[in-house]
């Protein structure tokens, strides 16, 4: 598993959302909607993820003519190991700073 640093809290939120349904592929519009990051965010950490071997980014064609392709995201064997370990440890890091939320929920007003 590639090395990484530690995990954003948008990261965090990804990685919530991915481990839902860890064999889904899923389109950056949708993970966007549920996590509530906004394009300029969320992309840059899918390309990310995917540079270090912890996202899957396929491609599926469109059935409509004259509408681009789109990618579709889920989540590698190291990318579920890793994402569970970085949200155990802001669990854990939340709980030990009296925090009653998880950095993962934690959304923008």
């Amino acid at each position: 598993m590639p090395r990484t640093s530690h995990a954003s809290p948008q990261t965090l939120r990804l990685f919530e959302a991915l481990l839902k349904e860890p064999t889904t592929r899923r389109y950056g519009y949708d993970l966007s909607r549920e996590t509530g990051l906004a394009s300029g965010t969320l992309y840059p950490i899918l390309m990310r993820l995917t540079e270090q071997g912890l996202l899957d980014a396929d491609w599926e064609p469109s059935d409509q003519p004259g509408r681009p392709p789109r990618h579709l995201y889920r989540l590698t064997g190291d990318g579920v190991a890793l994402a569970k370990v970085r949200l155990s440890d802001a669990a854990a890091k939340a709980a030990t700073s009296g925090r009653a939320a998880s950095i993962a929920r934690v959304r923008p007003a």
